[in-house]
């Protein structure tokens, strides 16, 4: 069964293919992704590699972890489910901000 791993402390510079064929030594990867800012496009410095086995993923920890890779060093391991994450709170469009005083005097209500 596949195992999916976490790299941690790449370069920012590497692509999804450099870190598939990097990992591509430890065995079959079926799947290299560094993860980009969404708004920048810049890496993150970090990504997920799926190998084929669990064998396989044993193999590239023992053999990647703690190692260096174009002057950086990284960190691998199994990677954790995702954990939910609660709706985001906040914004724009919800209103109740009750800002527009600038003269500093409380506000007075008049119902």
């Amino acid at each position: 069964m596949a195992k999916k791993l976490y790299v941690g402390g790449l370069p920012y510079s590497t692509t999804d293919a450099d870190l598939q064929n990097h990992f591509s030594q430890a065995g079959t990867v079926t799947s290299a992704s560094v993860i980009v800012d969404k708004m920048s496009g810049r890496s993150k410095g970090f990504g997920f590699v799926e190998m084929s086995s669990d064998e396989e993923a044993q193999a590239a920890i023992d053999m990647f972890h703690g190692k260096d890779f174009n002057g950086r060093t990284l960190t691998v391991n199994e990677a954790r489910p995702m954990a939910p994450r609660p709706p985001r709170s906040g914004g724009f469009n919800r209103g109740g901000f009750g800002g527009g005083h600038s003269s500093g005097a409380p506000r007075q209500n008049r119902w």
